[in-house]
Parts: C-alpha cells; structure tokens; sequence
C-alpha cells in the first residue's frame, strides 16, 4: 500500500519543516511531495532538508499545481493538506480509514462543526464566505456537507486519476466537491481542529477576489452539470418579465382592439422568444451532459481496470 501525502506550497519556509516532519511521525512509509510553486523563500530548500521530495510548478495558482500532482504522482491512497500547519497530521489516520476500506473515494477534513475554525481563524469574512458556498451547494446539490473549501482531505486512486481539474486557483477545492456530487463519488467528513497559522506567516488567499472566483466556479458548473435547470431558470424568468411587459399590451388591444404600446409589445415578444431559446437550450444541453456522463462512466471502469494492473 502506497501513500503519498501532496503539500502543495507557496512562500510557506517557516512551516513546511514542520509539516513535513508531523506527517513523517504519523505516516512513516508515506512518500512526502512538496511542490513550490515559485516561492520567493526558502520553501525548497527546507523541504528537501526534511526529506520530502520536492517539484516545482511554474504556473501560478493552487489549482495548477494540484493538477501536476494528480497526474505525475502515483500512489494507492492519496493526502493532500496545505503547508501552512494549520491542518494538524494526527487525524490522517482518520481520513485515510474510510477511503483503505473502501468506504469513501473522498474524505474532507471538516474544521467548521466543531467551532475551532471560528475560534481559531482571524481573518475577516471568511466566515461568512464558507457558509455562503457551503449553503449554495447543498442547496443547489440536495447534499448536507459541513465544510466545502477545507484544504485537508483524503483521496482513493480513482478520484485523483479521473477528475479533469480545470481551476487555476483556489477554487480548486470548490470544484472537487462540486465534481464529487455530481459523478456521485462518495464522500466522507471527519470532524478536525483548526490552527490558525503562526506569527508571520501569511494567508495567500484574498478574501474578495478569491471568493468571486469561487462564486463564479460554481456558477459554471452549476451550468455545465445540471443546464436543463440552470436554463429552465433563465427561461422562467424570462417568460415572467415578458409576461409583465405584454399582459397590459393584451388587455388593451382586448378592450380597444388597438395596441398603442408598440415598443413594450416588442419588448414582450422579444422576452418571450427568450424564454423559449432559453428552455430549448437545456434541453439540448442536458442531452449533452447525459451522454457525457456516460462516457464518464466508462472512462471510470477502464481507470478501474487500469488500476488492478498497477496493483499488480
């Protein structure tokens, strides 16, 4: 059994030692990969000095270095945790359990239900921004899942090997989640403690640009996975708008048998038209996904028997 625990870092010298050498006590036999991401410090430097085996990405952004470590990292069961020890190493175990027995492909470090995040963590409105997108997903997703942007979670081969990880940036976790729920991945969470990061050590996440990307990430694969009620949406709005341009224009030609409202009959037939376009467009959209998903399936049973040879 191979475990290979990701640290994906940027500008972290002061904690990666640390880190490395938490997840050395528990995991011993694990493989330790650390990829800079064009730090401006000593990050290298001191990971290589605590044994972890070190690359480096020159694409700016989180999500493109997890995309280099998914594909050029092979390993049975996978960690992928932040350089910053604000994730404590003592519950991998924890995580990794359900996804060696089999019972998860996915587990997510949860640092909300217990009150240390809040406790814990200093900067302003990120509160607020993890419970904006936690409720928008499990409402638009139908799920219950207590901690979406966690940096700390447990991965089996088959989710590393068969997510195309488009995000460049800390969206990265949004849409792991979001690919989760929709290829029907299971899932599992494990409540954690959160550290804040030490003295001197800053946060390379910026609350309101980051969360706009965030936002905007699940706004495009809301589209790009359910368009048939992402469009139905726009259609119904459209359809609302057309009905209240073109309801007065109806009851006047009714009464008068004349329009005198030209522009807002035009405008009504314009809505309407839209609403229409709108629906037609999921329709097809949707048939779309379908047979993506299909073929997704698929692809999954060929990484599976993939994996009973790598086994092997």
């Amino acid at each position: 059994m191979r475990v290979a625990v990701l640290i994906p870092c940027y500008n972290e010298e002061q904690t990666i030692g640390s880190v490395i050498q938490d997840f050395r006590k528990e995991l011993p036999q694990a493989d330790i990969y650390v990829y800079d991401n064009n730090s401006k410090d000593q990050t290298s430097k001191v990971a290589r000095e605590n044994g972890a085996i070190v690359s480096r990405e020159y694409k700016q952004g989180k999500g493109n270095v997890v995309r280099s470590m998914f594909r050029d990292i092979e390993a049975d069961y996978y960690v992928m945790v932040d350089g910053d020890r604000t994730y404590p190493a003592k519950f991998v175990h924890q995580l990794l359990e359900p996804v060696i027995n089999g019972e998860a492909n996915i587990v997510i470090g949860d640092r909300l239900s217990n009150g240390t995040y809040i406790e814990e963590n200093k900067r302003k409105f990120h509160n607020l921004g993890n419970n904006l997108v936690r409720n928008l997903i499990n409402f638009l997703y139908k799920s219950d899942l207590k901690d979406i942007m966690t940096g700390y979670r447990a991965f089996d081969r088959l989710f590393v090997k068969s997510i195309p990880i488009m995000s460049p940036g800390f969206e990265i976790e949004t849409e792991m989640t979001l690919h989760t729920l929709d290829k029907r991945f299971t899932i599992r969470e494990i409540p954690i403690e959160y550290k804040d990061r030490p003295d001197g050590s800053e946060s390379k996440l910026n609350t309101f640009s980051d969360g706009y990307k965030v936002l905007n990430k699940i706004f495009n694969l809301f589209k790009e996975y359910k368009p048939l009620l992402f469009f139905s949406f726009w259609a119904v709005v459209f359809l609302l708008l057309g009905l209240s341009a073109g309801v007065p224009v109806i009851v006047e030609f009714i009464n008068t048998g004349y329009i005198s409202k030209v522009p807002s009959a035009i405008l009504a037939v314009g809505l309407v038209i839209l609403s229409m376009l709108s629906l037609v467009c999921g329709l097809i959209l949707d048939t779309v996904a379908a047979n993506f998903n299909k073929q997704y399936e698929l692809e999954l049973n060929k990484i599976k028997s993939d994996m009973k040879g790598y086994q092997k």
